[in-house]
C-alpha cells in the first residue's frame, strides 16, 4: 500500500503489468470507494506511481518496500545501467540494452557484446539465479513487481538488508552485494568478477539523492 500519511488517503497498488497499474482509492477507514487504471489518470499521477516512486507499498511477497528499499532498488538499476531515468522500460532490458516484451517469464536470451551473458531485467537476473530466487519466493511471472521481491530477496541471503534498512547504502552493504551485482564495488572498490564498477562514493551520492526524493514525494 503506498501511504500517503496517517488519516490521508491511502492507494493499493495491486498489479503492474505491461507499464499500466491498477489502483484502488481506499478512505482512512473505510472500503474501497473508486477504482481506476493508470490510462485513466492525470499525467501527473501517472508519472507518480511508476514503479520506481513506489514505496512504503505492500504487494504481493514477503518484502515491502519501505523508501530505503525502494532507494536501494533505484541504485541496483542505476549500477546495473536499467535505471532509464526511472522509468519502468528498465524492466524489460536485456543484457547490452536490448528489450524483451514477455514478462511471463525470464527470457534466457544470450546476447553477445563485450561479453556474453543472458542476464535480463531491472536487476539484471541470470536465468539460473532467477529460476532458483522464483522458486524459493514462488514466483510466476518475470512482472516488475516479481522483479523487485526477488532482488530484495538476494539482498537479504548476502546479508545487507538489515543493514541497509538501519543504517542506507554504507560500504559494508555494497561489499556484501558485489558478489550479487558485478557493478557493485569490494571493500577494494573492485568489481568482484572484474568487470567495470561504479565507486562507493558515486552509488552512496546516487542513494542519498534518490531516498531524499522518495520522501519528499511521500511527504516523509
Amino acid at each position: 500500500m503506498l501511504l500517503l500519511g496517517e488519516g490521508k488517503a491511502v492507494v493499493t497498488a495491486k498489479r503492474m503489468m505491461q507499464g499500466s497499474i491498477a489502483l484502488v482509492v481506499l478512505g482512512a477507514s473505510a472500503g474501497p470507494v473508486a477504482e481506476a487504471n493508470v490510462e485513466h489518470l492525470r499525467p501527473a499521477t501517472r508519472q507518480f506511481v511508476s514503479r520506481a516512486m513506489l514505496a512504503n507499498v505492500r504487494e504481493d511477497g514477503p518484502y515491502n518496500l519501505t523508501p530505503e528499499r525502494r532507494a536501494l532498488l533505484n541504485t541496483i538499476r542505476y549500477a546495473e545501467g536499467t535505471w532509464k531515468d526511472g522509468k519502468d522500460k528498465g524492466y524489460r532490458i536485456l543484457y547490452g540494452g536490448g528489450q524483451f516484451k514477455d514478462f511471463s517469464r525470464h527470457p534466457d536470451r544470450v546476447i553477445v557484446k563485450r561479453y556474453a551473458s543472458a542476464a535480463a531485467g531491472a536487476y539484471q537476473f541470470l536465468p539460473s539465479t532467477w529460476k532458483g530466487v522464483a522458486k524459493e519466493l514462488n514466483l510466476k511471472t518475470f512482472e516488475p513487481e516479481d522483479q523487485d521481491q526477488a532482488a530484495l530477496h538476494l539482498v537479504k541471503k548476502r546479508g545487507a538488508l538489515e543493514e541497509i534498512d538501519q543504517k542506507g547504502l554504507t560500504q559494508a552493504a555494497m561489499a556484501r552485494l558485489a558478489p550479487e551485482w558485478a557493478s557493485f564495488p569490494t571493500k577494494a572498490g573492485k568489481s568482484a568478477y572484474g568487470q567495470p564498477v561504479k565507486s562507493h562514493s558515486e552509488l552512496a551520492r546516487f542513494y542519498s539523492s534518490n531516498l531524499r526524493h522518495l520522501r519528499r514525494h511521500l511527504g516523509a
